[in-house]
């Protein structure tokens, strides 16, 4: 595989029912820093060294013409997570809980990982991982 140029970063796009809702968990709960917003339709948002684009569904454009932007429409499936990778995984769960998130369960201890799980305000998966 060729690599990217110079200076390529990778952005993740969640389609969402509500930006403002989203903008704020991942503002306010996980500490991204708000860059821009587009008109209620979407924000550039900078969590974890990584770009994260909360949009609202559309349908396809001439650059997709198949392919329609739409929401998650079942909150128990796991098509796609997010991992943060944390030095300290009951210190990263108990300051994200404070904020309000939700977990699924307190941190887990498999030995080579404790990990945890959350979810954000549309169902998206959001993992915490301490590697050992």
């Amino acid at each position: 595989m060729q690599d990217f140029p110079a200076g390529a970063e990778l952005t993740h796009i969640r389609v969402v029912r509500d930006v403002n809702r989203s903008r704020g968990f991942y503002r306010d709960i996980a500490g991204a820093e708000l860059i821009r917003e587009y008109g209620g339709t979407s924000a550039v948002l900078r969590l974890c060294g990584t770009w994260l684009l909360p949009v609202t569904g559309g349908g396809p454009t001439d650059d997709k013409p198949t392919m329609p932007f739409t929401e998650l429409e079942h909150p128990y499936t796991v098509s796609h997570a997010m991992t943060f990778w944390v030095s300290d995984c009951q210190a990263a769960y108990d300051t994200l809980r404070a904020r309000g998130a939700r977990f699924l369960t307190p941190p887990v201890d498999h030995g080579f990982e404790v990990r945890c799980f959350f979810r954000d305000p549309d169902g998206h998966l959001l993992k915490l991982s301490e590697a050992r």
